[in-house]
C-alpha cells in the first residue's frame, strides 16, 4: 500500500528544519556510510551524520509530528519507528533501484527493528529542483512521487523502488522506517480500509450496531494478527 501523508508538517516547520538543514556544515556526509552492499554502488548522495546534534532535534520534530497524526497511524499502524534521517540530491546525484534492508539496528542503542514500512518525508517543493522522482515498484507497475513539501509517502519496505537523478536544484528529504504492529502489507492495508470505513459510517451517524460490530471486527483482527 502507497499512501501519501498531506501537510504532516506546517510551513514553518518545514522552513525550520530547512534553515537548520542549510547551516549543518560538516554533518553532512557520503550517504553511502549508510548504504548496504546492495545500495552502496547506486547511492549517490549526501546525509546528515546519525547522532549528531541536528540529527537528534529535527528528528524529534518530526517524531513528534507523527504521534499527532491520525492518517499515519492508521495507515502504518506504528511499533517503533526509526530516528528520521535526512539526505540532498544535486548535481546529478540519484540512488539506483534497490530494496532497503529488512533489519536496522538503532545506533547507539543496541535495539533492531524490522521494517516494515518505508517513509519519504519531502522538504524541498517539486518546483526546486529538476528530476528526483521517488519511483516505486509493486505488481501494478511503477509510481512516481514528488509531492510539496511537508508532505509524507510511505509504502512497504520490500518494494523496489529508486531516487532519479536530479538534474538542476536540491531535492531535500527525511526518511525513515516503521516496524509495524502488522509486518504483512496486504493485512496492514486490509485493516486501513476497513478503519477508514468505519470512521465514515461514524461520520454519516450510520447505523450504530453496525458500526459497533465492523469496529469489533477491526480490533479483533489486530489482536489476531499484530505482533508487538
Amino acid at each position: 500500500m502507497l499512501l501519501k501523508i498531506p501537510h504532516l508538517l506546517s510551513p514553518d516547520q518545514v522552513r525550520f528544519i530547512r534553515e537548520k538543514l542549510d547551516q549543518a556544515g560538516e554533518a553532512w556526509v557520503d550517504g553511502r556510510v549508510t548504504a548496504g552492499h546492495q545500495g552502496a554502488p547506486v547511492k549517490r548522495n549526501l546525509q546528515i551524520a546519525e547522532n549528531t546534534p541536528v540529527a537528534r532535534e529535527l528528528g524529534d520534530l518530526i517524531l513528534a509530528a507523527l504521534e499527532r497524526n491520525p492518517l499515519f497511524i492508521s495507515g502504518a499502524l506504528p511499533n517503533q519507528v526509526y530516528p528520521p534521517m535526512f539526505n540532498r540530491y544535486e548535481g546529478g546525484m540519484q540512488f539506483g533501484s534497490h530494496v532497503d534492508g529488512a533489519i536496522r539496528l538503532i545506533p547507539g542503542t543496541g535495539i533492531k527493528i524490522r521494517t516494515d514500512v518505508s517513509a519519504t518525508l519531502f522538504l524541498s517543493d517539486p518546483d526546486e529542483y529538476e528530476g528526483g522522482e521517488l519511483m516505486i515498484e509493486d505488481t501494478y507497475g511503477v509510481h512516481s512521487a514528488k509531492l510539496a513539501a511537508g508532505d509524507m509517502l510511505i509504502y512497504p519496505a520490500s518494494s523496489l523502488h529508486r531516487v532519479s537523478p536530479v538534474t538542476s536544484g536540491a531535492r531535500i528529504a527525511s526518511f525513515f522506517w516503521i516496524q509495524s504492529l502488522i509486518k504483512d502489507d496486504g493485512q496492514r492495508s486490509m485493516l486501513f480500509d476497513l478503519d477508514t470505513a468505519i470512521q465514515r459510517l461514524n461520520a454519516s451517524g450510520a447505523d450504530e450496531i453496525a458500526r459497533t460490530n465492523l469496529t469489533g471486527c477491526y480490533h479483533n483482527l489486530l489482536r489476531m494478527w499484530g505482533a508487538p
